[in-house]
């Protein structure tokens, strides 16, 4: 673990992998939740967690410093699940990546229970982790110029859910119509980090 000043009254805490970010955020949540961490902002990221606002930055980095991460704890919160229709112009692609056939590539997403590593790129739009390292696929050598909301797509490690059309260059394999960003909605997004989720194929999917 290394931690470093941001400013004077934040840190960034850099880690090794992508789980022990999820399981240091869940930590650190546990902690100003019970008021023994007096902190504005936690912010995670694929290998990081951002502290900001923080009263004594020097002495946290210390404790930091000296401590460990703890263990990925199951979280008690409910499973959002997205209907799916595994329809997406990559799916053969990723198909042939992985070495089965588009059925089974729809079976084995839709069998995985995933989890919100952390958010960004746009709001609404959760970097989710679950599928096993053997099912990473690689982004698109050219990305598209426009990539429908709703659209269910795979890059690395991680699921995503466009919340609204943008370019992209990850591997669509199939569309959601459920909102994934709405104003009017509290909160706004759907999906927020440590948010449990489930696809569920719709009538007509390719499962």
């Amino acid at each position: 673990m290394r931690v470093l000043p941001v400013g004077e009254d934040a840190l960034l805490v850099e880690v090794s992998s992508g789980d022990e970010a999820q399981a240091l955020h869940a930590e650190l949540l546990r902690r100003r939740a019970e008021g023994s961490l007096p902190v504005g902002e936690i912010v995670p990221a694929a290998r990081t967690v951002l502290l900001d606002g923080l009263s004594d930055p020097v002495r946290l980095a210390a404790e930091l410093t000296a401590g460990e991460v703890p263990p990925v704890l199951p979280r008690a919160r409910e499973t959002v699940e997205i209907p799916v229709r595994y329809d997406g112009p990559d799916l053969a692609d990723v198909a042939a990546h992985w070495g089965v056939p588009a059925r089974e590539v729809a079976r084995v997403h839709a069998d995985t229970e995933f989890r919100v590593a952390f958010c960004g790129f746009a709001p609404g739009f959760g970097y989710l982790t679950g599928l096993p390292a053997r099912y990473d696929v690689p982004r698109r050598a050219t990305p598209r110029t426009t990539v429908p909301a709703g659209s269910v797509a795979l890059a690395g490690p991680y699921t995503g859910v466009y919340p609204r059309s943008s370019p992209g260059g990850w591997q669509l394999i199939g569309t959601t119509d459920l909102v994934l960003w709405d104003h009017a909605r509290v909160p706004a997004a759907l999906l927020s980090p440590g948010t449990r989720v489930r696809f569920v194929p719709v009538p007509g999917s390719a499962v």
